[in-house]
């Protein structure tokens, strides 16, 4: 019996290329997840393309956190979002959030970038979205929330030096008023229950606020559904289906 090696070297060379391309395809997830906590979700019955982000920790702004503090820098998240927008592969956005709050420009910059988006877009709160993080939260087309998950609505503040003068004063409302403003436009809250959450005195220690528990967060009607990770993905493939069916 003769044996053709050139076609067993070409198998050998072809499963071997297969599983450099694999190993190599592996270490670009491990490197997503790790440089900019993103993945691609591809390996769905439903064949499509989704991008999940996370934001998590300290909302970076201008200013670098300590190199000790968990951040997320929205110079990463600006051109990844551009590109989901650009891209014919991607189909849907997943987001992730876990944050106390951080940089309010740098925050609403990052809401409003999601919320301009064409493709469809959930979010879903782990542990808490707290101050910026709820413009964030709300920024999608579609929320969730886990039980356990919070909320906290409160006035913006100042870190640092602050001149005490009637101006100072202003701008901080403006910009009280462009958070709530947001968070009106992409809930079902009303900006007047916003603020009046905002200043209440009962709730947080050494400040005005209140604090909203998962389905506390529902029905005043800032999050749209309780629910964890399997309802959010459910959720986004429906939106996808949904805008597929309307092309």
């Amino acid at each position: 019996m003769y044996r053709n090696h050139d076609s067993e070297n070409d198998c050998n060379r072809t499963g071997k290329d297969r599983e450099g391309q694999t190993a190599e395809t592996e270490e670009k997830k491990n490197e997503q997840i790790k440089e900019m906590g993103t993945m691609n979700l591809e390996e769905n019955s439903s064949r499509h393309h989704i991008k999940l982000i996370t934001i998590i920790g300290e909302i970076e702004g201008h200013e670098a956190v300590s190199g000790s503090t968990k951040a997320t820098k929205y110079e990463h998240l600006l051109p990844m979002l551009a590109e989901i927008e650009d891209s014919d592969e991607i189909d849907g956005l997943l987001i992730l959030l876990n944050t106390l709050g951080g940089d309010v420009e740098a925050g609403l910059s990052i809401a409003e970038m999601i919320a301009s988006l064409s493709k469809p877009t959930v979010s879903l709160v782990l542990g808490g979205s707290h101050s910026i993080g709820g413009p964030l939260a709300v920024s999608a087309d579609y929320s969730f929330i886990v039980p356990s998950g919070t909320m906290i609505i409160h006035p913006v503040r100042s870190n640092g030096m602050f001149i005490g003068v009637m101006q100072s004063f202003r701008n901080m409302e403006r910009t009280q008023d462009r958070i709530t403003g947001f968070l009106a436009k992409h809930s079902r809250m009303s900006k007047e229950r916003i603020e009046e959450l905002m200043l209440n005195p009962t709730q947080l220690v050494k400040d005005v606020g209140t604090l909203l528990e998962g389905h506390e967060a529902v029905e005043e009607g800032l999050i749209d559904e309780v629910g964890g990770m399997s309802d959010a993905l459910c959720k986004l493939h429906e939106m996808i289906d949904a805008k597929s069916k309307n092309r």
